[in-house]
């Protein structure tokens, strides 16, 4: 039961999976829209959202420059275009023009926004920003710049301005409710193998159910490590669980596009689903966005409090074993690991030592990263960025700054608990020539529960 990397059969399957990413913005459909509709529905955006906290930030900021030191692809490029704060221009410039309390001064020197303004900041606000928060973390003004960029990328949802790779996954998703064609007929073939592998069957649409499980498009097609070590784990813990054919993608392309009927809609089917069998706990699978889109977003999706807890899988196991409910087998090794926290679980979600007591649990010496915990890098693809052919450079180079930093540790493997971190890092790894094991923390806890 040890170390688990990617197996032969995953590695085709990874080969697979990469070509059919490389080839989704062949599937966009243009989207039919005048430039004056474009503006008018981007302006539209930032009036409804524009309130009296995000003009006091639009108002806060000082040109200090230190939000760009906290942003991989500013460091990673040394361009100033990639400054967080200036992905913020535009809403900056509506805001000055039609609401700050000297707008009768700024619209004198102020240019309105045009269409040309949205081409030209689209890839800013997608391609270069993972919404990954360092920069909102170090801001001394306080200024919430990835949440700012969030309402920007809504903006040029409405604006029709969905990077075609997003575009054909918040589609999808909006008109099947699944991603990468995992439907539900895939995952109850997917299930039956784990079930038959395991030698146990998986529970799946259980009419009621402590703790409802998600699962997600990318585990379901290529991390079938990480969706059988879930059913693993919770068989061995015992609590009653289930899967559910009629709310189980985790993951959210409305957020991620900033499409917002798509992400309510996402985030609704989980809910419903969960209050119906009567869930207690919903944990959300190795996806870093999906944590924060229904534990901090759900809510304000739906209109009304949650009746029940949500955790992410890591969050989960390591409460698991802080809690002596769950006992692991420990490496006989001491082999020495690297931890990448996702930023939306680590830095937004505050989960950072639930993973890193499951570590101790295995047995695995850690060796930190210089930047670690709330200052860790991002992998580089977060918030959608690791689909965006456009962004592959960039999203090097973000890596090249991670994997810089992992090498430091001197660790045999790299540990992580997101879905796109891990496929990030292998895209990584095979362009840069690297050949550090990247491994998934829950097929680790899987393949040594003690007996």
């Amino acid at each position: 039961g040890e170390g688990m990397s990617m197996t032969k059969e995953m590695e085709q399957t990874f080969a697979l999976f990469y070509g059919m990413a490389n080839n989704l913005a062949s599937l966009a459909e243009p989207v039919e829209m005048s430039d004056e509709e474009r503006v008018t529905n981007a302006k539209k955006v930032f009036r409804e959202k524009l309130d009296a906290n995000m003009a006091v930030e639009l108002e806060s900021c000082i040109h200090c420059g230190v939000c760009a030191e906290a942003c991989h692809f500013y460091l990673g490029t040394g361009d100033a275009k990639y400054t967080p704060i200036r992905k913020l221009e535009l809403v900056k410039r509506f805001y000055r023009r039609e609401y700050s309390p000297m707008r009768w001064l700024h619209r004198l020197y102020t240019e309105d926004i045009t269409a040309d303004d949205l081409r030209e900041w689209q890839p800013l606000v997608y391609d270069s920003c993972t919404e990954c928060g360092r920069c909102s973390m170090i801001c001394p003004m306080g200024i919430h710049i990835a949440e700012l960029v969030g309402i920007n990328r809504q903006a040029m949802a409405e604006a029709g301005l969905i990077p075609d790779e997003l575009r054909v996954m918040q589609r999808g998703q909006c008109e099947t409710g699944t991603i990468f064609e995992a439907d539900p007929d895939v995952l109850q073939h997917k299930i039956d193998e784990v079930s038959e592998q395991l030698g146990f069957r998986v529970p799946v649409d259980e009419e009621t159910a402590n703790i409802l499980v998600l699962t997600s498009g990318l585990d379901i097609m290529l991390f079938n490590d990480a969706l059988a070590g879930t059913a693993r784990i919770l068989h061995h813990i015992g609590e009653p669980w289930s899967f559910c054919t009629e709310a189980y993608e985790s993951a959210n392309f409305g957020l991620l596009s900033g499409h917002e009927d798509t992400q309510r809609f996402a985030s609704k089917k989980i809910i419903e689903t969960a209050a119906a069998c009567g869930a207690k706990l919903i944990i959300t699978p190795e996806c870093g966005h999906a944590f924060p889109s229904l534990r901090w977003e759900g809510a304000e999706m739906v209109g009304h409090e949650l009746p029940f807890d949500i955790m992410s899988v890591s969050e989960y196991l390591g409460r698991q074993v802080m809690e002596g409910r769950l006992r692991l087998r420990k490496s006989p090794e001491k082999k020495v690991v690297a931890l990448h926290d996702p930023c939306k679980v680590g830095r937004m979600g505050g989960s950072f030592d639930e993973p890193r007591a499951v570590l101790e649990a295995l047995g695995l010496e850690l060796h930190e990263t210089p930047s670690n915990r709330e200052y860790n890098f991002c992998c580089g693809g977060g918030a959608g960025v690791f689909l965006i052919n456009r962004a592959s450079d960039l999203r090097q180079k973000a890596y090249e700054i991670k994997m810089g930093e992992i090498k430091t540790t001197g660790a045999e493997s790299l540990v992580v608990s997101c879905g796109s971190c891990r496929l990030n890092f292998e895209v990584g790894k095979m362009k840069a020539h690297d050949s550090i094991d990247v491994d998934s923390l829950v097929a680790l806890v899987a393949a040594n529960l003690a007996d």
